[in-house]
């Protein structure tokens, strides 16, 4: 059966409608995402086969297949170092709060984790703020290619990179325009932050979530993806930093198998603060004010870095603390909340955005 012919009964047995919609194994799932990526399939075909995956709710197994597809796709490195962190945020970005994550590569490198994060520009369903446009705010190079990006991993004066999709998995990224057509999240927003570019000798996968029932979906691909671990954090839209306002959950996976499941609370490390985030302002909400909102967030993380208090500072001590804990470097998120604080008071991770 060929790629054409393949689609054809996929398609016949996925977009049947709510009650009569099958589910296809695998193998299926996985040849057909490598004949879109490959060109081989038209885009009304591959805009149906996507969405109605989602309509009739992807299986783990169409999920791995889709995954390994990719996978198959990207041009990857391998790293050096002991332990690499691989944050996994949204790539469609945030739409209503500001995201504090981009500045936590340069702070884990500080603390001793070489640290990536990767994404693009704009994409549906959010199109929303992303860490690309942020970093392009304070003058870093959004374009690295592969090999660059790992350098810079692998550099102990700086410790961290952004890399792009475009770069590391252009198929992928050349799907960009159709799903902006399709306007809903697809099961490509699912897998892509699973990706990882570059590994290390042990790579930990640090992933955000809203719904309950992801965590040990997104731990099985991470396991597929070839993550020693992963964390999964109940974060605001889906991110990984955590409500600074209420309680929340952590799940801690190693090999894909569950070890710590902890419910979180920001008043156990000081954390005070009567909103959960720092909400987008009002005059730069318009997508026209982009580059201004870029800018802003900019200025803001850098003042965390500098030790400037705030819910900035607080949302990277929240969400770093959470991760040193899960790596084991601390036993307690209340001694690493002070490791976390130590470093940022003494303003030395803003050396490692100025090293580009």
């Amino acid at each position: 059966m060929n790629s054409a012919e393949l689609m054809h009964s996929i398609i016949q047995r996925i977009a049947t409608g709510p009650e009569l919609s099958k589910s296809i194994n695998l193998e299926e799932s996985e040849l057909a995402m490598k004949a879109i990526l490959n060109g081989e399939i038209n885009e009304v075909q591959s805009a149906i086969f996507l969405i109605a995956m989602r309509m009739k709710r992807e299986t783990l197994d169409e999920n791995i297949g889709i995954l390994l597809a990719i996978l198959s796709s990207i041009n990857s490195r391998q790293s050096s170092v002991k332990n690499l962190v691989d944050i996994g945020d949204p790539y469609s970005g945030f739409n209503r709060t500001i995201p504090i994550s981009s500045f936590l590569p340069p702070l884990l490198a500080e603390l001793g984790f070489p640290t990536i994060i990767h994404g693009l520009d704009s994409v549906s369903p959010k199109f929303g703020l992303t860490h690309r446009h942020i970093y392009k705010a304070i003058n870093q190079n959004v374009d690295l290619s592969i090999g660059d990006a790992l350098n810079r991993i692998e550099d102990g004066s700086s410790g961290w990179t952004y890399i792009d999709q475009s770069k590391y998995c252009k198929p992928l990224h050349d799907l960009v325009p159709l799903r902006n057509k399709l306007v809903k999240r697809t099961v490509l927003n699912t897998v892509e932050s699973l990706i990882g570019p570059i590994k290390g000798i042990n790579t930990h996968s640090i992933l955000g979530y809203v719904h309950k029932p992801y965590p040990p979906i997104y731990a099985s691909l991470a396991d597929q993806a070839g993550f020693s671990s992963s964390l999964l954090i109940r974060g605001v839209e889906g991110g990984v930093v955590p409500s600074l306002r209420q309680k929340g959950m952590m799940v801690s996976y190693h090999k894909g198998e569950e070890k710590d499941r902890v419910d979180i609370d920001p008043k156990t490390i000081g954390i005070h603060r009567e909103l959960r985030a720092i909400s987008i302002p009002k005059e730069f909400e318009s997508p026209q004010n982009r580059n201004s909102l870029a800018t802003y967030v900019a200025e803001l993380g850098q003042s965390a870095l500098s030790g400037k208090d705030g819910m900035f500072y607080d949302g990277l001590v929240y969400s770093a603390s959470l991760i040193l804990w899960h790596v084991g470097r601390e036993e307690t998120l209340l001694s690493a909340s002070e490791k976390v604080r130590g470093v940022l008071d003494a303003s030395s991770a803003l050396n490692r955005i100025r090293n580009k």
